[in-house]
């Protein structure tokens, strides 16, 4: 195992995961009302799963025939790196967030738990939030393929499976964590902290792939 690919793989997945978006968002809400955890993470981490071992095995074939595109393709990926790292700095200084509601089931604060959630259409709208978002070709196809296809030949696997690690944990952490992290995200500080935390990692990595 090489696990300097290994590291580098986790680094840029775990910059780019860790991110409130609208998969994220969904994972999260959906956890804080226990509903269907295990089916949404299963779903979201196999995604990437796919997502990241295509990206670094196809991205390997483009590099040796077109490397030319390839690396045009991946500015591209790091100027998307850095617009994404300055907004998140901006959402840092003046934040827009909406409070997330553990009771955005419908059930009214005070109240029992609203009816439970059908699985099946949890199922969809999980897969619709993966697999119809255009970030996540850009983020976990592109920009992690293309990186990965740059690592030293036999160091490919060990940078995927730094990624797909990383993703696991992200999902199981998030979709089994935010029942604890929900009266923290109330506060419009703890967007804040988190927000300029990533906007500084996102950042830092698009200056160290410049290379």
């Amino acid at each position: 195992m090489n696990w300097l690919s290994f590291s580098h793989g986790a680094a840029l997945c775990a910059s780019l995961i860790v991110t409130i978006g609208a998969q994220n968002a969904f994972v999260l809400r959906q956890g804080i009302m226990r509903s269907h955890v295990g089916k949404i993470v299963a779903l979201c981490a196999l995604s990437d799963f796919i997502l990241i071992g295509a990206g670094v095995g196809g991205a390997s074939v483009l590099v040796e025939r077109y490397p030319v595109f390839v690396h045009a393709m991946l500015y591209v990926g790091l100027a998307y790196l850095a617009w994404f790292g300055i907004n998140a700095l901006r959402r840092a200084v003046r934040p827009g967030h909406a409070v997330l509601d553990a009771n955005a089931n419908g059930a009214a604060p005070g109240t029992s738990a609203a009816p439970a959630q059908r699985a099946m259409p949890i199922i969809l709208m999980t897969l619709a939030f993966t697999w119809l978002n255009p970030h996540v070709y850009l983020d976990t196809f592109l920009l992690i393929g293309t990186a990965g296809a740059r690592e030293p030949d036999g160091a490919r696997v060990a940078f995927a499976l730094g990624a797909m690690a990383v993703s696991g944990v992200w999902f199981i952490g998030l979709g089994y964590g935010a029942r604890a992290l929900a009266p923290l995200f109330r506060r419009a500080s703890a967007w804040r902290v988190l927000d300029g935390a990533i906007g500084s990692m996102v950042l830092l990595l698009a200056v160290t792939q410049l290379r």
